[in-house]
C-alpha cells in the first residue's frame, strides 16, 4: 500500500513537471530565456507553498493555476504580482525573477495571458521588489480580485 502511494505521487510529480518541458520546446514563452532554470526557481522558491502544480494551501497560500495570469487584466495586477512578499523579497537576482514570473504565467495560466501581454523585464523587476507589499497584501488582493470580477474575468 504504501509502495502504491508512492508510486502514485512520483508519477503526479512528473506530470506537474513535464508541462514546462514541451512548452519550453515549443517556444512559447516569451521572457524566459531558461525554463528549466525557471522551474527550478520554483521549485526552491515557490513550490513549498503554492504547491507543485500551483493548487496552493487553503487557507494560507492561494492557487495561481488557471488564473494567475487574469490579474494582468485589470490595473495594479501586474505590479502586484511582483510586490507579493513571497516574489519581491525572494532571494533571486532581478533577471532570474523576471524570468520565474514570466515561466509562472505561461506554465500554469497560459489560456489567460493577454495577447497583448508584454514579459517582465529585469529593470521592472528591479524597481517594483523595491516596493513590497506586507501586510496590506491580502488587501490589495481582494481589492484586484473584486476589479477582476467587475471586468467580467473569469474570478480567481
Amino acid at each position: 500500500m504504501i509502495a502504491a502511494a508512492r508510486l502514485a505521487l512520483l508519477l503526479a510529480a512528473g506530470a506537474a513537471l513535464a508541462g514546462p518541458a514541451i512548452a519550453a520546446v515549443s517556444g512559447v514563452m516569451p521572457g524566459v530565456e531558461k525554463p528549466d532554470r525557471a522551474r527550478q526557481n520554483w521549485m526552491l522558491k515557490c513550490q513549498g507553498c503554492h504547491r507543485a502544480d500551483a493548487s496552493g494551501t487553503p487557507a494560507t497560500t492561494p492557487a495561481m493555476a488557471g488564473l494567475v495570469a487574469e490579474f494582468l487584466t485589470v490595473p495594479d495586477g501586474r505590479a502586484y504580482l511582483a510586490q507579493v512578499p513571497g516574489v519581491a523579497t525572494a532571494a533571486l537576482p532581478d533577471d532570474q525573477l523576471a524570468e520565474l514570473l514570466n515561466w509562472t504565467l505561461y506554465r500554469f495560466d497560459a489560456g489567460h495571458v493577454p495577447a497583448d501581454f508584454k514579459p517582465y523585464t529585469t529593470n521592472e523587476i528591479g524597481q517594483l521588489r523595491h516596493k513590497p507589499l506586507r501586510t496590506e497584501a491580502a488587501q490589495v488582493r481582494a481589492r484586484i480580485i473584486a476589479d477582476i470580477r467587475s471586468a467580467g474575468v473569469t474570478t480567481p
